[in-house]
């Protein structure tokens, strides 16, 4: 798999810059690649730079429902460029600035190309500022990022429809920096990823509300929302500060879910470790629509974003998905896959502890089961099969990224492996990857290196039979559990349209 994904970023550089890279006259400026060669979503992201920060300030008109906004990024080259570009799809662009200096720009495809009025030297630092305008309501998910409501919007862009929200480089492993401004009307609230730093009364009824995030953001989590909200303050443990930024009319209704929150975090702090970021809580999305979005909830960093009605049920309904969301603060969200086709880390693991909790307090899971071992034997014997339809864990393709071999198959490696090494070496494991790659981000390989590290003995040809092979390994522990023999797929193929189904956790 290595050898392969480091050919693909090579070739995928070298093809896909969509004009030959010729050097700049005496300068030795290039344009930069227009990819990151991601295995999953090779057009996706750009090199030849890293940004550091992004600032985003939108405003949003309540008579229009439309959103003018400005893109500011801090960043810093890694080689000459004569030509540099950001993901940008959907967005009116109306001007570029690099350096306080016009640039020219085209759109092509997804990409915004800018060429800036003199090259860039390498290893240099530059202020990019796009100002555009964009309509939450012209292409709804699972197309666009943007979730329009009655009062406003919300934004959900895993995996790779950051870019229909704002220019950016749309690629979880360039995490950076965000400051959000979000002037609105009185009576509306704009909330974003981070904490409340600035409130501005402005002229004509408006308000702006400043958020900073403490901690780095890859694209694909970060939250951005504007409603008739109230934010809903409750302390966590330690001190944690919790805000819920709940529609108005909904408040009451959904206060029994939102309370559940500070159990949640004490219960993940003793397995995981202290919650990384500096707040948490829930967004329960203004939209009751089954189209809203194409999934229950989505771990969009220090603020989950939610389909309300969801959280309407009973406890035993709703506490297992809740886990596994604020699981993804630390997997997915602290530690940021490297590649999409790292995403099983993500999704394994937030699998795993929601249902370890579910089971914890004796709920039975959708299946009627009420232990890990008997879910884990049950999928243990699909495994060929899923192998067969869905590809080997960690070697996903765009169609099948959200299958649940990234879910419950994930968890199945999990389980595996703290069947081979023993729980205290697999929880040591678990704490030392998160302390490690914190507010970064980490491969597969970068797992598999640790656990072999941590444990004291050599998992790398075990775990790379489980996470790439195309048979299901001997289970540790369990040599009476057997395989199913595959049988042909009677599944139609899918359409690309229909890849961003999330809800294939085992924790619903």
């Amino acid at each position: 798999m290595t050898a392969p994904a480091a050919a693909l970023i090579g070739t995928a550089a070298a093809l896909t810059t969509g004009i030959p890279a010729q050097a700049a006259p005496g300068t030795g400026a290039t344009p930069g690649a227009e990819t990151l060669g991601d295995p999953v979503y090779p057009a996706l992201g750009n090199d030849g730079y890293r940004v550091s920060a992004y600032h985003l300030d939108f405003a949003y008109d309540v008579t229009t429902k439309l959103v003018e906004a400005t893109a500011t990024l801090t960043i810093r080259t890694t080689q000459a460029l004569s030509r540099f570009s950001l993901d940008a799809r959907g967005l009116d662009i109306r001007s570029v600035r690099v350096d306080g200096r016009t640039a020219a720009f085209e759109q092509v495809a997804e990409k915004l190309r800018i060429t800036p009025a003199g090259p860039l030297p390498a290893k240099a630092r530059a202020k990019v500022v796009v100002a555009y305008g964009a309509d939450p309501r012209r292409t709804p998910p699972p197309a666009g990022g943007w979730v329009a409501t009655p009062d406003g919007f919300a934004v959900c862009c895993q995996p790779d429809l950051a870019h229909t929200v704002f220019p950016c480089n749309d690629h979880p492993s360039d995490k950076a920096d965000f400051t959000f401004r979000i002037s609105v009307p009185d009576g509306l609230r704009g909330v974003a990823s981070g904490t409340l730093v600035c409130t501005e009364q402005l002229s004509g009824g408006l308000t702006a509300y400043t958020y900073r995030s403490r901690s780095p953001i890859a694209t694909e989590v970060v939250q951005i929302t504007v409603g008739d909200y109230v934010i809903k303050e409750r302390q966590g443990p330690h001190g944690l500060p919790l805000r819920d930024v709940v529609p108005v009319a909904r408040a009451t209704a959904l206060e029994p879910a939102l309370a559940l929150t500070p159990g949640l975090v004490a219960w993940v702090e003793q397995r995981l470790g202290a919650y990384p970021f500096e707040t948490y809580g829930l967004l329960p999305c203004n939209n009751d629509a089954s189209n809203a979005f194409d999934f229950t909830g989505l771990e969009t960093q220090t603020l989950t974003l939610y389909k309300p009605n969801y959280l309407l049920q009973e406890e035993s309904k709703i506490g297992s998905h809740m886990m596994h969301e604020l699981v993804h603060s630390y997997f997915g969200n602290s530690v940021s896959p490297a590649t999409w086709a790292d995403l099983w880390l993500n999704e394994g693991h937030a699998d795993f502890y929601g249902l370890l909790y579910r089971y914890e307090r004796g709920w039975t899971d959708s299946l009627g089961m009420t232990t890990l071992e008997a879910r884990m034997k049950h999928t243990y014997a699909q495994g060929d099969q899923w192998r067969r339809d869905s590809g080997p864990v960690a070697a996903p393709n765009a169609a099948n990224l959200f299958d649940s071999q990234r879910y419950l198959g994930g968890v199945l490696v999990l389980y595996a492996l703290r069947q081979q090494v023993g729980e205290a070496a697999f929880t040591a494991l678990e704490r030392t990857f998160l302390e490690r790659y914190r507010d970064s981000t980490a491969s597969t390989e970068d797992y598999i290196a640790l656990a072999s590290e941590i444990s004291g003995q050599d998992v790398t040809g075990f775990l790379r039979d489980w996470l790439y092979g195309t048979k299901t390994p001997r289970m540790p522990g369990h040599p009476d559990w057997t395989v199913t023999p595959v049988k042909a797929s009677l599944a139609a193929p899918r359409d690309r349209r229909d890849s961003h189904h999330h809800d294939n956790s085992a924790t619903l």
